[in-house]
């Protein structure tokens, strides 16, 4: 069996990958992508910690699958804002976009 602090070092890279993402980036699209990796991290902590706290209890499986639906919700409202986005202003950088109406 693989040790809890493999999981925990996995997550962590995640989460770190995702925060420079959602910091260096000005790319609407790039940071919906990091956001993702935000979620995947806390995702991936909730399976491991419930898998090895309590093995017959299935609590973290259950809400990592309710974050998963809750992520992929978010994600379709985000990309159908980006594309709006970019229809009417030709570009995604957020830091150029000063109005979400034109």
């Amino acid at each position: 069996m693989i040790p809890l602090l493999d999981y925990v070092l996995v997550s962590i890279i995640l989460f770190g990958i995702g925060i420079y993402g959602l910091v260096s980036k000005g790319n609407a699209l790039r940071l919906l992508f990091a956001v993702e990796i935000v979620i995947n991290s806390a995702n991936l902590n909730l399976v491991a910690f419930s898998r090895y706290l309590n093995p017959t209890n299935l609590d973290g499986q259950t809400f990592a699958l309710f974050s998963i639906a809750v992520a992929a919700a978010e994600a379709a409202v985000g990309l159908g804002i980006i594309m709006v986005t970019f229809r009417l202003n030709k570009e995604v950088d957020v830091f150029k976009l000063r109005k979400l109406r034109h």
